[in-house]
């Protein structure tokens, strides 16, 4: 008996910790790993069928592989060093701006770590994230299609993940700068499409205009496929916002709401804006909207309500109308496929708006001036809600990320040029088309 006891009396530190210690939620892993699957749609088929149907038709394949080749090339880097270097940690100041180098093809992580971010593996994080850092990167192809070359561009994806896009996620989410000053980006309109829009405006000037462009009309090939791969972009993005909540909750919920209802009027605005100026609404203009809208509400989907996700959608697709039929003229740039006035320009305007629009609910929020400003001891003082300080916070991340995505592109684009000797086709394999002078391919048989 004295010997039970004494066995039992030694055992309890040990069952007390078992008891504080993370247990894997099953729910919460199903919903992560379903929201990853669905993300990882949205690149190799969603955007690829997206560009490709906007491109003319002898570079159809072209573009699909650039997207294709984009995630692929895009998710291996992650997980050899990109992953580290967003996630990682490093001792001193540096690590506010870099994770370091510490998880290195994933070393130091276990096939039984919970992610610190819920109760789930923590490989399924690392895998979630790599979609997010394949599709940003893929997002760029859009403004340069038609005209680079093949190797360029994958030597281009490989090092910009690294240089540019993991940098910046741990600056945003990673416990970087941003991230300490309360930044809100819920699932990456800063991180992803800012980052991503604004990349493809910087190459499509380093990389120069089409042959003909303006002059000549560069149709699409086939605006159904544009409008399928719009409408598996807006299936998948239920992974992108509703997975940022990590886990099977009541914010995942709200996500899956609000992505629904800012999708929807972004696509409707977008119709009614070619209605009123140009007299025929397009099926092109609904599959833009509706993605603008998916931008617009990206950076802002665990944060807002109802009527802050009519606002973001509506006024989301008329920010990104305007840069694809107004700005765009004005500046000359040759966008091919408006990745810039639709993820940058929606995207810039979610996360600025995000300050104004969050539901004043601190349990919804990240630390910030918004929610220091609502916990309870403030609203005992009769502190009001800072919302003006929280936009300041916005104000920095979107110039912190333009500045980060704006040099480091630039950069990583003369080094992939150099590598690569040169990175635009000659005059004769554009005339021809990239399918057939790259790949050795054709879309058509005509």
């Amino acid at each position: 008996m004295k010997k039970w006891l004494l066995a039992l009396l030694f055992a309890l530190p040990t069952l007390v910790l078992a008891d504080d210690a993370p247990t894997l939620d099953t729910g919460d892993t199903a919903w992560m790993m379903m929201s990853t699957a669905l993300v990882l749609l949205m690149t190799p088929a969603g955007l690829a069928l997206f560009y490709g149907g906007m491109t003319r038709s002898k570079n159809v394949l072209n573009t699909y592989a650039m997207v294709f080749g984009a995630f692929v090339v895009g998710f291996i880097v992650w997980i050899i060093a990109g992953y580290s270097i967003a996630f990682g940690t490093i001792d001193g100041a540096m690590n506010k701006v870099i994770g370091g180098f510490s998880n290195i093809f994933l070393s130091d992580i276990k096939w039984t770590d919970l992610s610190s971010m819920g109760a789930f593996p923590d490989f399924v994080f690392v895998v979630f994230q790599g979609t997010f850092a394949a599709i940003t990167v893929a997002i760029a192809s859009g403004s340069i299609i038609e005209r680079i070359k093949f190797s360029t561009w994958l030597v281009f994806v490989a090092l910009w993940v690294l240089v540019v896009y993991a940098p910046i996620v741990h600056l945003v989410w990673g416990g970087g700068y941003l991230f300490d000053i309360g930044a809100l980006d819920f699932a990456g309109g800063t991180v992803v499409h800012m980052n991503g829009g604004l990349a493809g405006l910087v190459l499509a000037f380093l990389v120069g205009k089409r042959v003909g462009y303006p002059k000549i009309a560069m149709k699409p090939a086939n605006v159904m496929l544009t409008a399928l791969g719009a409408s598996i972009l807006w299936f998948g993005w239920y992974g992108f916002n509703g997975g940022s909540a990590f886990g099977a909750n009541a914010i995942a919920g709200l996500a899956f709401l609000t992505t629904t209802i800012a999708t929807a009027m972004a696509a409707i605005t977008w119709m009614a804006a070619e209605w009123v100026i140009y007299k025929k609404p397009t099926l092109l203009g609904l599959a833009s909207g509706a993605v603008a809208g998916l931008v617009a509400i990206t950076p802002a989907a665990g944060f807002v309500d109802v009527t802050g996700a009519f606002i973001l959608g509506i006024v989301g697709s008329l920010f990104a109308f305007w840069g694809v039929t107004v700005l765009k003229k004005k500046l000359g740039y040759d966008d091919s496929l408006d990745a810039f006035g639709i993820h940058f320009l929606a995207g810039l305007f979610g996360a600025l708006a995000t300050a104004f629009l969050a539901v004043k609910d601190v349990d919804l929020l990240w630390d910030g001036p918004l929610k220091t400003s609502l916990l309870p001891e403030a609203v005992a003082a009769g502190i009001k809600p800072d919302v003006i300080g929280q936009f300041m916070v916005q104000v920095q991340s979107v110039v912190i990320v333009g500045l980060v995505t704006l040099v480091g592109t630039v950069i990583v684009y003369y080094i992939a040029t150099a590598l690569t000797g040169g990175a635009r086709v000659d005059e004769e394999q554009e005339a021809m088309g990239l399918d057939e002078s790259i790949h050795g391919e054709k879309y058509t048989n005509s």
